[in-house]
């Protein structure tokens, strides 16, 4: 793809959906008895058939993430690993042949690709494959790393989960220091799976009046419900990007399987944003189309209180104010008063100016 299908919706003001492949094919692979490229593939070509703007995956290797003791943090009833280097081992076979490859598998299917990269040598390799940089809420304190990415000049979604004010105000202040692209900053929740209770919303709110001159969005780890209410109220609070972990089959135990969308969320969730769009309407302060019969039936107009003889000089006694709005209207009654009556005027006649004299 030539041109990022994110930024061009972003300035737009179109909603954005990102499926956050990360190495979930790796399990779809296994399952399906297929090799892990055919089966980022097939995510690939699942998530542009629901509709879905972008695909995302992780690029890293663990030895260069995670030290051997790092501990887990995520549901160990879900994800039984206990250590993060463990786990990204077992995720981590993919170099820049394979990430090009599925570049351009994307490009084919015309959904935008991108990767977050985890270290430096990923990092370079991914430039030319991307028109984005997206960098993980667990590096906004790794501003070394921030610099590095924003001096390739391009776009940058940075998620802030987990983080203080400050810390975001400095990963922006990097940010910033080496590039002027477009950025969006994504409220997160680094809580694998995050309780409903603990979305916090509102914080999408408080970096859209922090952060006026970026595009905001929301990064969701809740497990899908039926109604998709956390996704739907991220964007009536002014998320408009969201990036929400993918798999073919949620079942799957392990990894980033149980908190994520299948196809057929992704679709229910695309015509949930579609159904706020219409709800939400234009916002323009004007009469609707549809409204001018109610508008012209149910407004008042002036009205005749008696019967005016002709040549009677109008008084204000004189009037009242009844529907329908098709007559003079009551804000410019004024007009009317000490003008004289061109013909006998009965009671309760809708009135209008050709009906009087000028003073």
């Amino acid at each position: 793809m030539r041109e990022s299908t994110i930024m061009n919706r972003l300035r737009a003001g179109q909603f954005v959906m990102i499926a956050e492949i990360g190495v979930n094919y790796y399990d779809i692979a296994t399952k399906e008895g297929i090799t892990p490229l055919e089966a980022a593939k097939e995510m690939i070509g699942e998530a542009k058939k629901a509709g879905i703007h972008a695909v995302k995956f992780q690029s890293y290797k663990a030895g260069t993430l995670a030290a051997k003791a790092s501990p887990s943090y995520w549901d160990t009833s879900e994800e039984p690993t206990t250590s993060q280097y463990e786990l990204f081992k077992k995720f981590d076979s993919f170099g820049e042949p394979e990430y090009r490859a599925l570049k351009e598998f994307a490009d084919e299917e015309q959904i935008e690709f991108l990767s977050t990269a985890f270290d430096f040598d990923s990092a370079d390799y991914l430039d030319p494959l991307m028109h984005i940089y997206k960098i993980s809420s667990s590096d906004l304190s790794n501003l070394p790393f921030i610099a590095y990415q924003a001096k390739k000049n391009k776009p940058i979604l940075l998620s802030v989960g987990a983080s203080e004010l400050s810390e975001i105000e400095a990963a922006v202040d990097t940010i910033r220091r080496y590039n002027d692209q477009p950025m969006v900053l994504l409220h997160c929740v680094l809580e694998y799976p995050t309780p409903v209770e603990h979305t916090n919303l509102l914080k999408i709110v408080s970096l859209k009046n922090r952060f006026p001159d970026l595009y905001i969005g929301y990064s969701d780890h809740t497990k899908p419900t039926p109604d998709f209410d956390v996704i739907k109220t991220a964007y009536n609070l002014g998320a408009q990007v969201i990036e929400k972990h993918f798999t073919l089959d949620k079942t799957l135990k392990g990894n980033d399987h149980y908190h994520a969308m299948d196809p057929a969320d992704a679709r229910d969730i695309l015509a949930a944003i579609r159904r706020m769009d219409m709800l939400r309407g234009s916002g323009k302060l004007a009469c609707l189309e549809s409204e001018q019969l109610a508008r012209a039936n149910a407004r008042r107009s002036v009205v005749s209180a008696a019967d005016i003889p002709a040549g009677t000089v109008i008084r204000e006694d004189m009037l009242t104010y009844k529907r329908p709005g098709s007559g003079i209207s009551p804000d410019r009654m004024p007009e009317l008063l000490g003008r004289i009556a061109k013909e006998d005027i009965p009671e309760d006649t809708i009135l209008s100016f050709e009906m009087f004299k000028e003073w």
